[in-house]
């Protein structure tokens, strides 16, 4: 979003951009809601994304376009929409026939204002995202925290980073990286580590390893 943000800085003329920030927490966007165990468990798991957003999501994203002179707006986010979206069956706003954000998507259905294969097409780990199909952002990602992180390190990470400890050689790099501009305050800006809910055997938060996106991908033509 950095990089983004830049981009448009420096080519365009543009101070006002919009983003999706918020639907993945209030429409259930992510892919492990598919498990949530009812529909009360995935209005609260809503809410508690909601109420912590400005600690993850909406910090990153004011920050990083912030830093370009840019101002952000979230519609999604809007205090009106957001109550409004809320009051609405809990069941109704669940992920449908292993699909996200079913109810906002149905929204738009048969109005022709978006392709029906960008509508309803599967939610993408964001670094699959943004880059090439032959190698994702995440591989090259390993590629290079594989050679700045050593095995040691990563092994005795629960000494070096007691509070939210790196589970990851990519969680650990960053951790480094933080801790040489603000050293010891990482309790103060992360009180815990953003991670899907009902996800077994799982030390990371990208989607890639959770099941479903697994098998959302083989679907895939």
């Amino acid at each position: 979003m950095y990089l983004l943000a830049r981009y448009i800085k420096r080519n365009t003329e543009t101070t006002v951009i919009f983003s999706g920030e918020g639907a993945d927490e209030l429409a259930q966007g992510y892919i492990y809601f598919r498990d949530a165990p009812s529909a009360h468990d995935g209005h609260q798991e809503s809410l508690r994304l909601l109420k912590d957003i400005y600690l993850y999501d909406g910090l990153r994203a004011d920050r990083t376009t912030s830093a370009h002179s840019l101002e952000l707006r979230v519609p999604f986010l809007d205090l009106q929409f957001t109550n409004y979206f809320l009051s609405v069956e809990p069941a109704l706003r669940q992920p449908q026939n292993g699909v996200e954000k079913h109810l906002l998507r149905s929204a738009f259905d048969g109005d022709n204002l978006l392709p029906n294969n960008i509508l309803w097409r599967h939610k993408e780990a964001f670094s699959d995202g943004v880059a090439s199909i032959k190698k994702s952002l995440f591989e090259v990602i390993q590629d290079i925290t594989d050679e700045r992180i050593s095995d040691q390190d990563l092994a005795e990470a629960s000494q070096t980073y007691p509070h939210c400890t790196p589970k990851t050689k990519e969680a650990y790099y960053y951790r480094k990286v933080f801790e040489s501009h603000y050293a010891g305050a990482a309790e103060k800006f992360t009180p815990y580590f953003w991670m899907p809910r009902w996800v077994k055997n799982v030390s990371d938060p990208s989607a890639r390893f959770i099941k479903h996106y697994a098998a959302d991908k083989d679907d895939k033509p």
